[in-house]
C-alpha cells in the first residue's frame, strides 16, 4: 500500500478554514492600524487589505479572507495565504524592536532550532559560503537593504512591520562558512513562532532561487 504525501492545500486547510472564521468576525479598521497596512472600504461591510511581501503586492478580502497577488490577480499560494492571514490577526502594533534576535530566542523557538537551521541556515551558508558575490546578488534581487553583520548581511522588509536579516560569514582557512536568519526582536508580536521558522525557511529558499536566476 503507497501512502500519498499530503499536498500544502490539504496540509493548511484547516489552519486557513480556522483563520478565515477568524478574520470575518475581526475589526477590519483595527488591523489596519496594528498591522501597518491600508485597507479600501469597496462599500461598508467588505474591502480589502494591500499588502506588499516577498517583492510582490496582495490583497486580502474582508470579510471573506481571500488573497490574490494584485498582478494578474492570481490567488496566492498556500503558505503566502496562511501566513498573510496570520500577519493580519497577530499583528498588535507593538513598535519594532531594532534589535536582531536568533530564531531560538522566540518563544517556543528552542525547541525547534534544530529544525530550524535546517530549513534556513545550514541551507544559505551551503549555497553563498564560499560565493559572497551571489549573495548580494540575490540580497539585492529581494531588495535587501545591506547591515553590518558578519562578512555580507542584509535586512528584509517582508512584511510592514516584519523585518528579518541575513547575514553570512564565508568560509576560508580555518573556519566553516555560517549563516544566520535572525528576527527583529518584535517578530512574535507579528506571527507566531511556527509561522516565523516558514518565513525564515521561505526568505533562504527565495535568496536561492535567486542566485540561480
Amino acid at each position: 500500500m503507497t501512502i500519498r504525501a499530503r499536498t500544502p492545500e490539504e496540509t493548511y486547510a484547516p489552519a486557513i478554514a480556522l483563520a478565515k472564521q477568524q478574520f470575518a468576525h475581526s475589526d477590519p479598521l483595527l488591523i489596519a492600524t496594528l498591522a501597518s497596512v491600508p485597507l479600501l472600504l469597496e462599500e461598508a461591510t467588505s474591502g480589502f487589505f494591500s499588502i506588499p511581501f516577498l517583492g510582490s503586492t496582495y490583497e486580502v478580502h474582508w470579510p471573506e479572507g481571500n488573497a490574490q497577488n494584485t498582478v494578474g490577480q492570481v490567488a496566492a499560494d498556500v503558505t503566502t495565504h496562511i501566513l498573510l492571514l496570520h500577519y493580519l490577526l497577530t499583528a498588535d502594533g507593538t513598535p519594532m524592536a531594532n534589535q536582531w534576535i536568533a530564531f531560538r530566542a522566540l518563544p517556543g523557538g528552542l525547541g525547534y532550532d534544530a529544525a530550524f537551521q535546517g530549513r534556513a541556515n545550514l541551507r544559505l551558508a551551503q549555497r553563498f559560503g564560499s560565493d559572497g558575490a551571489a549573495f548580494e546578488g540575490a540580497a539585492a534581487t529581494l531588495a535587501g537593504e545591506r547591515l553590518a553583520f558578519g562578512d555580507l548581511s542584509f535586512c528584509f522588509r517582508l512584511l510592514p512591520s516584519l523585518w528579518l536579516a541575513a547575514v553570512l560569514h564565508l568560509a576560508d582557512d580555518e573556519f566553516p562558512a555560517e549563516a544566520s536568519v535572525l528576527f527583529d526582536g518584535s517578530a512574535n508580536h507579528y506571527l507566531p513562532t511556527e509561522d516565523l521558522a516558514v518565513l525564515g525557511g521561505l526568505l533562504s529558499s527565495r535568496l536561492i532561487k535567486a542566485a540561480r536566476s
